[in-house]
C-alpha cells in the first residue's frame, strides 16, 4: 500500500531542508508526531536509527537507509511481515520549493495494518506537509 502527499512552499530549498531535517523538532509543527529522539546521535546520516511516537501508533524505531543532503531522506522500520518506507523529498520549484512525503507499506501484515488504518496515515501525511508549510513560510 502506499500514500502521499506533496506541498509546494513559498521557502527556499535550504531553508525548508533546515526544518525537515531536523527531525527533533517535528513535533513543534506537526501533531502528527509526539516525540523523535535520536537513537544513535549525530546529524542525519545512513543507519543512524531514530525512534517516532505517534498518536495512535506504537513508538517505531527507524533506519535511514537513504540520504541525499539538502534533497531527500528515507527511513525504514519493520518487523515479521510488515515493512514501512517512508520517503522525504525537496525539490525547487520556481521561487519555492515543492515537497513530497511517500509512505510504502509492505508484507502481509505491513498491508493488513495499512488497510485498517488508511484514513489516519493519510491525514498524518497530510497534517505533515500542511504544517511544514506554515513553519517554513512563516520564519
Amino acid at each position: 500500500m502506499e500514500w502521499s502527499s506533496s506541498v509546494l512552499i513559498d521557502a527556499a530549498p535550504e531553508r525548508v531542508w533546515e526544518v525537515l531535517g531536523d527531525v527533533e523538532s517535528w513535533p513543534q509543527w506537526t501533531a502528527s508526531v509526539s516525540s523523535i529522539a535520536r537513537v544513535d546521535p549525530g546529524p542525519l546520516h545512513v543507519g543512524q536509527r531514530i525512534r517516532i511516537r505517534q498518536p495512535w501508533f506504537p513508538a517505531t524505531v527507524w533506519t535511514l537507509t537513504e540520504l541525499v543532503e539538502q534533497r531527500s531522506f528515507v527511513w525504514r522500520a519493520g518487523g515479521p511481515g510488515a515493512t514501512t518506507t517512508a520517503h522525504h523529498r525537496i525539490e525547487p520549484s520556481g521561487e519555492g520549493t515543492l515537497v513530497s512525503l511517500r509512505l510504502v507499506q509492505q508484507g502481509p501484515v505491513g498491508v493488513l495494518v495499512g488497510t485498517l488504518s488508511s484514513r489516519l496515515t493519510r491525514r498524518y501525511l497530510q497534517m505533515e506537509t500542511s504544517g511544514l508549510k506554515q513553519r517554513c513560510d512563516t520564519a
